[in-house]
C-alpha cells in the first residue's frame, strides 16, 4: 500500500466506522487534475443503499476539506463493494476462501500476471489459489488488483 493510500485510509476509516459501516477498502487514482478517490463501505446485516453512500460521502468530504490531503481537484465516490467486490486485505481473502477470484499481479509469476481460480485460503502472507488443478502460493504484496467472480444461480 502506498504512503498516500495509507494516509487516506487512516483519515477516513474512523469516519466510516463511526457511522456504523465496515470500511471495506479504498482506491486512489491520481490523474493530474482529474483524480479519483473511491471508498468502499459495507454493512453485514443491511447491505448498502444510496442513502448510506450519501451519508458517508458528506462526512468524508468534511474531513477531506479540513485535512486537505489531496492538493489537486478530485472526485470522491462512495460505493458498496458489490458482487464482484475487490479484495484489499489478507483477511478478506481468508473470508472468501472457496470463492472464485480474478487477480492481477504487479509482476509476472511463472510467466503470467493474470490468474482466475478458487481461493483455497492463506498461508502466512501468501494467498493460496487453485487454478486448473494447480495450486499457486501468491505473495499478498505482489497482488495489484483482485475481484471476486460473482456466481449467478
Amino acid at each position: 500500500m502506498s504512503a498516500k493510500l495509507k494516509q487516506l485510509e487512516e483519515m477516513l476509516r474512523p469516519v466510516v466506522e463511526g457511522l456504523g459501516y465496515e470500511f471495506w477498502g479504498i482506491e486512489y487514482r491520481s490523474q493530474g487534475q482529474h483524480s479519483l478517490l473511491r471508498l468502499f463501505i459495507d454493512h453485514a446485516e443491511n447491505g448498502i443503499g444510496i442513502e448510506d453512500c450519501e451519508s458517508v460521502s458528506r462526512q468524508a468530504s468534511g474531513v477531506m476539506d479540513v485535512e486537505d490531503p489531496i492538493q489537486t481537484e478530485y472526485t470522491l465516490e462512495v460505493s458498496s463493494p458489490g458482487m464482484d467486490r475487490p479484495l484489499f486485505r489478507l483477511d478478506q481473502y481468508e473470508a472468501f476462501a472457496g470463492h472464485q477470484v480474478q487477480l492481477r499481479l504487479r509482476m509476472a509469476f511463472e510467466g503470467r500476471r493474470k490468474f482466475q481460480g478458487l481461493i483455497k485460503g492463506i498461508e502466512g502472507d501468501d494467498v493460496v489459489l487453485l487454478v486448473d488443478d494447480h495450486e499457486y502460493l501468491l505473495p499478498f504484496d505482489s497482488i495489484e488488483k483482485a475481484n471476486i467472480v460473482p456466481v449467478f444461480e
